[in-house]
């Protein structure tokens, strides 16, 4: 960061005097002005300023009774968005809510104010995402509503209860607005059911992505310019925004209360006893992170070795079952294969029995017909012997004329 020198800075009894208020009219004669000083040089801090997103360094701004203006200012730049009244005074509260985490003071800040209408207006601001952030905040809503309430009193008391969520971190993934106001209405026509509940979320990251998108212009929009001041330090990242710095120092040369908030951020900087105890929140908030870190990374490790075990249960059981399908393939096979030889065998048989039904039906016939020629013979050899015609005896006989011939050869030997 450039070390240079830094002007006059407001003391306190100087803040507490001035009377700040927003001025109502346009700024955008200043905007000529603003491109002549872009090449005018610009002072920076000669001190590491705070990062005010941190609960400490909020807090000594914006919850100080010495900058009270300063909130006042700041809390109407978000409360106008809503459409609500602008406070004129506003009364710091000391009631701690909740309590239900032994960590809860070490990672969030709780700023309660009650407004000159008796509205209860709690900010909070996160630097990281540790806990369910809306379930939070409509617990932290819930209490500061009941508690209003004491024996015997009337509903009547009841007052609005606004609960503001600085957050550096991205919570709302349904939109790339950085401001998201939540009220209760009927969910066909949308009118409002009342106006005792009210939810800001405010996204500081998707702030800075819409100043680094040249979206937003903190010449014309006061709360853009708070919230930037809010941006400027990122010690999570360890970044200064010179750019948003010098853009807000040149806004502040018309803007008295953002001038003030600058002075007192500076001073508040450099004061040993107040950087010391800054420090030391901070130290706990980048521990917090870091142990928040390293949860997520064992975390991570240990699903990834989750998983790997998952897979290697499902590869041992696809090998289980190769294997099995395989062991059932061969037995299949196996089977097959004694089936084939049975039926071979039984092939082997019938045609083994077929043959020796052929055989033995070939024996049959050949004494059949053996039998027959015998019996045609003997016939023969009797109608020879009574002198019958051997035409005669062929046709009775059935007997050839050569078979009749050798027959009559063989009687006459």
């Amino acid at each position: 960061m450039p070390q240079i020198c830094l002007r006059k800075v407001y003391a306190s009894t100087e803040i507490t005097s001035l009377h700040i208020q927003e001025e109502s009219k346009s700024y955008k004669k200043y905007q000529r002005r603003k491109e002549r000083t872009k090449k005018a040089l610009h002072r920076i801090p000669d001190v590491q300023l705070m990062d005010l997103k941190v609960d400490y360094a909020f807090k000594q701004l914006f919850g100080n009774e010495k900058n009270k203006d300063i909130t006042v200012v700041f809390l109407n730049a978000i409360l106008a968005k809503s459409g609500r009244s602008p406070i004129q005074q506003l009364y710091f509260q000391n009631i701690e809510i909740g309590g239900e985490y032994e960590e809860d003071k070490k990672s969030r800040l709780d700023l309660l104010i009650r407004t000159e209408n008796k509205e209860w207006v709690n900010i909070e601001i996160q630097i990281n995402n540790e806990y369910n952030m809306i379930k939070r905040s409509l617990y932290y809503w819930s209490r500061l509503f009941s508690e209003q309430l004491k024996e015997g009193q009337s509903y009547k008391e009841l007052y609005p209860v606004i609960s503001i969520n600085i957050m550096h971190f991205n919570l709302l993934d349904e939109t790339d607005a950085f401001h998201n106001i939540f009220h209760l209405h009927e969910i066909k026509q949308k009118y409002p059911l009342t106006d005792m509940i009210e939810f800001h979320f405010v996204e500081i990251s998707k702030l800075i992505t819409a100043w680094k998108n040249n979206q937003l212009d903190p010449w014309e929009d006061v709360l853009t310019r708070w919230l930037l001041l809010l941006g400027t330090v990122d010690r999570q990242r360890n970044h200064f925004y010179e750019d948003i710095y010098q853009e807000l120092e040149e806004i502040a040369m018309v803007d008295k209360t953002l001038n003030v908030a600058m002075r007192v951020w500076e001073d508040l900087s450099r004061t040993e006893e107040e950087r010391r105890e800054y420090e030391i929140r901070l130290k706990q908030i980048l521990d917090e992170q870091s142990k928040k870190r390293d949860r997520e990374l064992l975390e991570q490790e240990m699903e990834e070795v989750k998983e790997q075990k998952e897979e290697m249960k499902i590869e041992k059981e696809e090998v289980e079952k190769q294997r099995e399908e395989m062991k059932a393939e061969k037995e299949e096979a196996k089977k097959q294969k004694e089936e084939m030889k049975a039926e071979k065998e039984e092939a082997e048989k019938q045609r083994e029995e077929s043959e020796i039904k052929r055989k033995e039906e070939e024996r049959k016939r050949f004494e059949a017909e053996t039998a027959l020629k015998e019996s045609a013979k003997q016939m023969a050899l009797k109608m020879l012997e009574q002198g019958i015609s051997q035409t005669a005896i062929i046709q009775v006989t059935g007997l050839t004329p050569e078979q009749l011939k050798i027959i009559q050869q063989e009687t006459s030997r």
